[in-house]
């Protein structure tokens, strides 16, 4: 047999093995009675949506079987699919360190997109707006962030020099925040390790710089200024975190035993950065149209 083929079937392999002890743990009495508990009806259809995105994932071999169903169960508790195309949650693989053992090992961690931070948002019903963006040279002049005001203009090339976020609720307080490219490299330097080799942009920051300053501006606007539901709050505090699942209880805790990675292995994007319609967004696939469909007819 060639190396090719050798190399194609230990990767058929891999995929079969890890596909399978995915599989296994998503099928296994105690996860499928947490994941009934969560979502109802919709339980089968995402176990097998978990399995698939395993299946056809590259980069989700060889990583740790528990730590992919640990991030499953973060996004099952947020109720939002875990389809890379749809962009509401990612389950990325990282290479990360045991503290006690001291060894590496590729373990997954729930990452949300900001199609799910919108998604979120707009399920509190108290959002007339909400909308990110881009901004390129020209488009914005003499930001004001104490009055939130700025001068609009043409854009004058496509070099990108910031970002904005705005949202206004349904009693009328409206909130605007502008971040520069400057501004936001400084926070990816402080506060996303993974993002963060040596000073320089990795990962998903180092691909798709664009899709990450948007979630960004969006998380960082709705947690400081927006209505904060139980859902929100929960995945402010679990997004790009180890997480660990405990069959017995049903739990969803962050693992003190691991720290994050300084390399991540997925190449997940956030895809192209569009003005937000909400009401587009509130009806973005058919997995929510699907599930509102089935509340209406329990009612």
């Amino acid at each position: 047999m060639s190396n090719l083929s050798n190399q194609l079937a230990q990767s058929q392999q891999h995929t079969a093995v890890a596909a399978s002890s995915v599989k296994g743990l998503m099928n296994s009495a105690s996860v499928q009675k947490r994941m009934n508990e969560v979502m109802g009806k919709n339980a089968n259809a995402f176990t097998s949506s978990v399995i698939n995105l395993v299946n056809s994932s590259q980069q989700l071999q060889d990583v740790d079987a528990m730590s992919v169903v640990s991030s499953a169960m973060v996004a099952a508790a947020l109720n939002l699919p875990v389809d890379p195309n749809l962009g509401y949650m990612y389950i990325v693989p990282f290479r990360e360190k045991n503290k006690e053992t001291g060894q590496w090992m590729k373990r997954a961690q729930p990452q949300m997109g900001y199609r799910g931070y919108i998604q979120l948002a707009l399920r509190t019903g108290q959002y007339k707006a909400i909308n990110a963006s881009v901004v390129h040279e020209g488009e914005i002049s003499n930001w004001d962030p104490f009055s939130e005001t700025y001068e609009v203009g043409e854009r004058t090339s496509d070099k990108v020099i910031g970002y904005v976020g705005h949202f206004e609720l349904l009693n009328g307080f409206q909130k605007t925040t502008f971040w520069t490219v400057e501004e936001m490299d400084a926070h990816r330097k402080q506060y996303s390790k993974s993002g963060n080799y040596n000073g320089q942009r990795s990962g998903v920051w180092k691909s798709n710089f664009d899709a990450m300053a948007i979630k960004t501006v969006i998380r960082n606007l709705l947690s400081k200024w927006g209505i904060l539901s139980i859902q929100m709050q929960e995945a402010v505090a679990k997004d790009e975190k180890p997480q660990s699942f405990d069959p017995e209880t049903g739990e969803i805790t962050q693992d003190p035993k691991w720290v994050d990675g300084t390399e991540e292995t997925s190449d997940a994007e956030d895809g192209p950065i569009d003005n937000i319609d909400p009401e587009l967004a509130k009806q973005a696939d058919e997995y929510f149209k699907n599930q509102d469909a089935g509340e209406s007819q329990e009612a």
